[in-house]
């Protein structure tokens, strides 16, 4: 989290995959038709999803893949910050807020890291059920979301590192 205090600036690289993620974030059916919240709040735990599955296919590789981890997860809490001081949260709120945030985006990324590493569907519509659907989502749109989110895994796990590395990140298509 210190990172994030450090001036420093983002690759065209980081920019591409984050813009992919934010990007992807923004279907439409996850918050019409999945029971995601329409929200603030919603939007940033979409981003938070599929940050969490770029970075688990980063994980576990090559220094530069760290390297690129890290800056790309500081791209996104700068994103952040600076969205809450648009927003108009206080500057002396901010930094609270942000620890908030990485707690609640950590604790998804080993809930979902857990999920999908064991590949019990069950156990991934219990961490979408608790972290990203409202309570009222239908079973039905629950499935198609989990679905989703196993697809999205195996769309990134076969994408080669060097194009990951390069900003080329795609995911796949949102069903009905």
């Amino acid at each position: 989290m210190l990172s994030l205090f450090r001036k420093r600036r983002f690759s065209p690289q980081h920019y591409a995959a984050y813009n992919a993620i934010v990007a992807q974030s923004r279907q439409p059916r996850f918050y019409a038709e999945w029971g995601v919240p329409d929200t603030v709040t919603g939007r940033f735990d979409m981003i938070s999803l599929h940050m969490a599955l770029l970075l688990r296919r980063l994980r576990d590789h090559s220094d530069e893949t760290r390297q690129f981890s890290q800056s790309l997860f500081d791209l996104f809490f700068t994103d952040m910050d600076r969205s809450l001081r648009e927003a108009g949260t206080g500057d002396i709120s901010v930094p609270k807020r942000i620890q908030k945030m990485g707690a609640l985006f950590y604790g998804l990324l080993e809930k979902l890291n857990a999920a999908l590493d064991s590949g019990d569907a069950a156990e991934l519509a219990a961490v979408l059920r608790r972290n990203l659907v409202d309570e009222n989502a239908e079973p039905a749109a629950l499935d198609k979301f989990v679905a989703y989110v196993f697809s999205a895994d195996r769309a990134l796990a076969g994408i080669e590192m060097s194009d990951l590395l390069g900003g080329s990140v795609t995911f796949p298509g949102v069903e009905t």
